[in-house]
This record gives C-alpha cells, sequence and structure tokens, in this order.
C-alpha cells in the first residue's frame, strides 16, 4: 500500500452484492485484483456496463457535488462503475462518500505534480482512462464532471451506443444569462452536423463538448476489433485550448461522423445542463480554500 493508504471500495451489483477491499494507487494498477474487483461476465444476459469518469478536488462546494451525482448514478440501472479521481492523495472526505453511496467505484489518484499541469482534469481523466485500459474493462465510458446536471434517461440511452454516441448540451454562458445549446445535428439517429454558437470552435474537427458524448471502452484497449490506424494509447491532451480538448480525444476515437451515433432520435431532447454555481461565489478578500469544509448527509 503506498504511504499506508487503504480505501475501502463498497460494490454493488445487481443481480449479485459483492463487497471487496482493495487499494487502488496510480503506478500500482499492475497489482490490482483486477478479475475480483470487477467481474467481466457475471450474467450475459446484463445491460452494458457504464463506466462514469469524475474528476474532483477539495474546494466548498465539492461535498454538495459529489453528493448529488451520488445520488443521480444510485439511481441509473446497474451495472455502473464510478471511477473518481483525485490529485496527489485519497482525501477522507471524498472516501467516505463512495464509501455510503452504494455505488460500485474505484478511488484512483493522480500523482502529477500540480505545478506542471495546467488542466488538472485532463491528467485525472487519463489515469482513468489508463486504468479502463490496464484492465480491460469492458463497457461505455462517459466523462461526467461533477458540477453538471445529467437526466437519468441519458445513462439507460448510453447502452444503445455501439461505438460513439453524441447528444445536446444545454450550456450557461460565464454572464449566467443565457443559455446556449451545443449539439450535433441529427437525420435520426445519423450524425450529419453541427450547430456552432461560437466563432472560434469553427476550427475544432469536432464540436461535442465533454458532457456530450460518450464511447465504447474497448476501443482503449481492442485497436484491432475497431481498425484503428495506429496502436498509440487513446489520451486527452492538456497542450490544446478550452473545448479544443474535447475534440481532441474525439479524433483518437472515430474517423469521422458516420462512426457517430446520436441520441437520442433526431438528438430532440436536452440530457445535460452545464451551470455554472461556483462563478457566483464571493469569499473574503486572501480567503484560501485548502479542505472541503461542505458536511452533506450521507446517502440514505
Amino acid at each position: 500500500m503506498a504511504d499506508g493508504t487503504e480505501v475501502e471500495n463498497n460494490v454493488t451489483l445487481n443481480p449479485y452484492a459483492l463487497v471487496q477491499r482493495q487499494g487502488m494507487i496510480e503506478g500500482n494498477l499492475d497489482n490490482a485484483l483486477t478479475n475480483q474487483s470487477l467481474p467481466r461476465d457475471i450474467n450475459p444476459g446484463s445491460q452494458k456496463l457504464l463506466i462514469v469518469i469524475t474528476p474532483t478536488h477539495a474546494r466548498p462546494h465539492q461535498a454538495y457535488y459529489l453528493n448529488r451525482l451520488a445520488y443521480t448514478l444510485k439511481l441509473v440501472q446497474p451495472p455502473l462503475l464510478w471511477i473518481v479521481v483525485e490529485m496527489t492523495s485519497q482525501s477522507e472526505e471524498t472516501a467516505g462518500i463512495l464509501r455510503k453511496s452504494g455505488i460500485m467505484y474505484r478511488h484512483l489518484v493522480c500523482k502529477k505534480n500540480l505545478t506542471d499541469i495546467k488542466d488538472r482534469n485532463v491528467h485525472q481523466r487519463n489515469v482513468a482512462l489508463s486504468h479502463i485500459e490496464t484492465h480491460r474493462l469492458d463497457g461505455i465510458v462517459y466523462f461526467a464532471d461533477e458540477y453538471n446536471v445529467y437526466s437519468i434517461d441519458l445513462f439507460e440511452q448510453m447502452r444503445q451506443i455501439r461505438q460513439f454516441g453524441t447528444w445536446t448540451v444545454a450550456k450557461q454562458t460565464q454572464d449566467n444569462n443565457r443559455v446556449t445549446l451545443e449539439d450535433p445535428v441529427c437525420n435520426g439517429t445519423k450524425v450529419i452536423g453541427w450547430h456552432l454558437n461560437e466563432l472560434s470552435k469553427r476550427y475544432r474537427r469536432f464540436h461535442a463538448e465533454t458532457p456530450g458524448f460518450a464511447f465504447n471502452s474497448t476501443i482503449l484497449w481492442d485497436p484491432r476489433r475497431w481498425h484503428r490506424p495506429t496502436l498509440e494509447q487513446i489520451r486527452q491532451l492538456e497542450t490544446v485550448k478550452d473545448g479544443f480538448q474535447a475534440s481532441s480525444i474525439i479524433e483518437q476515437v472515430v474517423e469521422d461522423e458516420s462512426q457517430m451515433e446520436g441520441l437520442p432520435q433526431d438528438c430532440s431532447r436536452i440530457m445535460v445542463w452545464e451551470l455554472n454555481i461556483e462563478s457566483n461565489s464571493f469569499y473574503p478578500q486572501k480567503w484560501l480554500m485548502k479542505n472541503n469544509l461542505d458536511v452533506i448527509a450521507p446517502l440514505a
């Protein structure tokens, strides 16, 4: 165990209930009990596994966000695996929320030096992608940032994805005065174009936002099945700016829109909302928040 840290993984998978204890930290994935921690075919007739990736860090609203997302995921039909990634070390607060959530989860750590990175979320997501690739987890990968609001139906729609799915995201503007829609143009489930709201985004190849797509996890570790032209690892890039990060990983997963599926039919419904709650928070001058001060009642 690195630094003597132990994390309990509360595993719940219908129709079987599994409770396991497993230490998990980046750099020690090869020693993980892969076969015991996540059976690949418990029930041949069961639904597709959803692999939900959430980066998190200590701040005033952290406990509120994680608990809210936990309540949402708890309403989703299993099997679902929630991969939560923190920077530097596993906090007791996050570990406590995960243990009490009743959701099958993995609590991972990104050991990157914060002074060397521009966007921590990128590296945290990449730790989760590495975990999926190392353990050959078979399911649908989705980047669910903790501050977004998700429709329950979104997760059920994801299970229809064969290779890559995309949908509409309602995004609150920085001034909080209006909401814009970032979405594909669909004919049935066929993606035929994109709606653009900002001229700067016209230089992106694909225009799906990070919470607006999901893909088959086997693309990460079985390139021959998907006829990928390269064996290079699929990772999100930090060198690009703003929303171009989402486009950069999509370009590694699919070649063009013909390999995409629009959800739901005709991409006719909003299933994700991006809200700027933290941008409205004001704190006293020179007040530095180092720890999570929120106290939220545990899940029932």
